[in-house]
């Protein structure tokens, strides 16, 4: 004699089994990006107002007028 196969594969209690974890299963974290190893980074700094009003005064670029100071001053001029 043939055994019925029935509709539903699965008993109620393996479909909310299913249910559930997919419901409180944690989802893959994102990997993080890579950081350049040589990059710039933002920072906030206090700088004297005279000091800031002098690299100012050329206009656009004092940042980067401070940045090759400041790496003179370091000892690390390429």
């Amino acid at each position: 004699m043939k055994t019925p196969t029935t509709r539903r594969p699965t008993s109620a209690i393996d479909r909310a089994e299913a249910v559930f974890k997919a419901v409180t299963a944690k989802p893959e974290a994102a990997p993080k990006p890579a950081t350049p190893p040589a990059g710039k980074e933002m920072v906030s700094l206090r700088l004297d107002r005279d000091v800031l009003e002098h690299f100012q005064e050329d206009g656009p670029g004092w940042q980067e007028r401070i940045n090759a100071a400041l790496r003179a001053a370091a000892g690390l001029e390429a």
